[in-house]
């Protein structure tokens, strides 16, 4: 069976992870103790992609739920299916991100990173095949970010074979919860770039309305663009600057990173003009047939 192992890091990331197994275990017949009460043998099919099999017939979730404060994973193990996760999969520090990049990405986050890849690689080692993993996180944030994206490179690394699939939630200013968004994307997209293979990015403005995915279309340069204009705004004054070389950034990664993120929305105005001239000759040719 090709298994995927789920990681969700950061209070964003363990939110949309937790509802995800709500849904998916009540798609697959399982109660909050890990039981199979389904009824009908399609539920049990593919099970072990997300599953494992543990004594007594109980299933118990392929994740590890990673944070930089333990308040999110209590919060997750109150919840309605806190009890299906196995327990040592829970890796917390104590003092959190402070919705600084450089520190989930760099110091606090960098401290606990070992900690995870080693539930990571017994995970990975309890696979027959595995697939290859997901991650759930927000770019916003420090932890989801900042961490999440220290664990893809890594795993990156030990992996380099296996799928790497993020679901990343991208920040809105309309929906803000702080100043230093526009930093925290842009470095987190500069490393989605160069380390994984699919990236699906949920708006956050558009969660407030409707759970939605923004369509893999040339749409979402908007939103790339929006970010930018943003992160270039406050990195020509060097606004909140000193937050992120204090913790060992090199302010040059920040002049890489927006290139990178400009060179994205080069890129995707370059499939649209693609796209708007095939249209163009498809109506041409419709009118000399007709």
């Amino acid at each position: 069976m090709r298994e995927i192992v789920h990681i969700q890091a950061g209070q964003c990331g363990n939110q949309i992870g937790a509802k995800f197994w709500e849904v998916i275990s009540d798609e697959h017949g399982i109660d909050p103790t890990g039981t199979y009460h389904g009824d009908s043998d399609l539920q049990l099919d593919r099970i072990s992609v997300y599953y494992n099999e543990a004594t007594g017939g109980k299933y118990v979730p392929r994740a590890i739920l990673v944070d930089l404060e333990p308040g999110t994973m209590d919060s997750v193990r109150s919840g309605p299916f806190g009890q299906i996760f196995r327990p040592d999969n829970f890796v917390f520090g104590q003092s959190g991100a402070g919705n600084n990049w450089a520190k989930g990405h760099y110091t606090e986050g960098a401290e606990l990173v070992d900690s995870v890849l080693d539930v990571v690689r017994k995970e990975a080692e309890s696979c027959d095949c595995l697939q290859g993993f997901q991650l759930t996180h927000s770019l916003g944030g420090g932890t989801g970010s900042g961490m999440g994206t220290l664990l893809i490179s890594k795993i990156r690394e030990e992996y380099p074979d296996r799928i790497m699939n993020t679901f990343s939630v991208v920040p809105s200013p309309k929906v803000s919860d702080t100043v230093v968004e526009p930093y925290n994307a842009t470095l987190s997209v500069h490393q989605l770039v160069e380390n994984t293979d699919e990236t699906y990015c949920i708006d956050n403005e558009a969660l407030y309305d409707i759970f939605t995915f923004i369509g893999n279309s040339t749409a979402i340069q908007e939103l790339f663009k929006r970010i930018s204009e943003q992160f270039t705004a406050m990195f020509r004054r060097k606004a909140f600057l000193h937050w992120y070389t204090g913790e060992g950034m090199d302010e040059m990664e920040f002049t890489e990173a927006e290139s990178n993120m400009n060179d994205l929305v080069s890129e995707y105005q370059q499939y649209q003009d693609a796209t708007a001239e095939e249209e163009e000759d498809f109506g041409e040719e419709a009118e000399e047939e007709a």
